[in-house]
């Protein structure tokens, strides 16, 4: 198998525009590499493109892992303060805001994470001592980008973050979402939410807005399911719903918390147990079995009067999701059909409703959802 090639982080990038805009003030040349110590030990040789006396652009060069920074200049600018001072950093052009409480940064900050920040500085302190400096990062279409990222889910507005905790990308795209989705959960857990809605994609989070409202606060946890319980529950959360097509959440019915195709499937067979647990006769269960879409299973469900087993189902993967919540958390599974409508919800669904949805003072409604 190939080996995947590591990258290099917008913060070493940042730091390595800082360092090359440094030295070029204080010696009257741009360097054409400058060096980046990283957090973790490694080294990095970054090509410098000069911009102008004080500011530097470096290539973002994310390796083989699937960055939507991957090609993006990373401009930075230094203006040196006079006399002893601390080192400031700035937002220009495509990089983000912070608007929300409980990030790593406060209200009103630019989006440059304390990693690299501290990278920059201890790369600056080298050159120019004592000095008071501000650091300025641009990144141009950075704006655009952004709309890739989570940053809207956030509350970060205006562009990109400058990220990193290492100073190196590994072309591992599941950690990094990994990491994104802790950084949306970390932020409701500082804001004092005990209470969320889990939905594996804007699909379902669209859906379940329709029927019941607005929700205090709603994390897209694409497959990671049980990990996202676990972590949540660590973090102190109370009650978590859990809504998404049955397609997918069929496979929590049993047991399995990771729903990604390549980790797992198991669907058609969990589905021909309970039509089993119901009294379906084999030829029925066969006719399930040989199903290749759980869509192709629903209509045979639906043509045998078996519509029974989707609450069942339903019930099992609320039991599986708290177990996993090591029974610290109440955790109620809403099961969607295909045309966006509830088709079973756990009997704890109700309970678990009057915690996640936003407090507005209205009634809310049954969808008239099984349970």
């Amino acid at each position: 198998m190939k080996k995947l090639r590591e990258g290099v982080s917008t913060g070493s990038c940042m730091t390595g525009g800082a360092a090359a805009a440094a030295l070029w003030l204080t010696t009257g040349k741009c360097p054409d590499v400058v060096r980046v110590d990283t957090p973790i030990g490694k080294t990095l040789y970054l090509d410098v493109i000069p911009k102008a006396p004080g500011t530097c652009a470096i290539i973002k060069d994310a390796g083989d892992d699937p960055d939507v920074t991957h090609g993006s200049e990373i401009i930075t600018r230094v203006d040196l303060l006079p006399g002893e001072g601390e080192i400031r950093f700035a937002g220009g052009e495509g990089v983000g805001t912070i608007t929300q409480e409980g990030l790593k940064l406060p209200v009103g900050e630019p989006a440059i994470n304390p990693v690299p920040r501290d990278m920059a500085v201890k790369a600056l302190r080298k050159i120019i001592g004592s000095r008071g400096a501000l650091v300025t990062v641009t990144i141009p279409g950075g704006e655009e980008l952004a709309k890739k990222t989570f940053n809207p889910r956030l509350g970060i507005v205006g562009g990109l973050s400058v990220l990193g905790t290492t100073g190196i990308v590994r072309p591992m795209s599941e950690e990094a979402m990994k990491d994104s989705l802790l950084a949306e959960l970390d932020m409701y857990a500082r804001q004092g939410h005990r209470s969320i809605l889990f939905v594996l994609g804007t699909t379902g989070e669209n859906a379940l807005k329709k029927i019941y409202g607005e929700f205090e606060c709603i994390l897209q946890v694409s497959n990671y399911i049980g990990f996202m319980i676990e972590e949540a529950v660590e973090r102190g959360f109370t009650h978590i719903l859990i809504g998404g097509f049955v397609g997918k959440l069929v496979k929590v019915a049993s047991g399995t918390m990771n729903t990604h195709s390549h980790v797992s499937d198991g669907r058609i067979e969990t589905i021909c147990t309970h039509a089993a647990l119901h009294g379906a006769p084999v030829k029925t269960i066969r006719r399930i079995y040989d199903c290749l879409t759980t869509k192709k299973a629903m209509e045979i469900v639906k043509e045998e009067g078996l519509d029974v087993i989707w609450p069942g189902m339903a019930q099992k993967a609320s039991a599986y999701c708290k177990k996993t919540a090591h029974e610290m958390a109440e955790v109620a599974v809403i099961f969607l059909d295909g045309q966006n409508k509830i088709l079973a919800q756990s009997p704890n669904t109700p309970e678990v409703l009057g915690h996640v949805l936003k407090k507005n003072g209205d009634m809310v409604n049954d969808p008239g959802g099984e349970t």
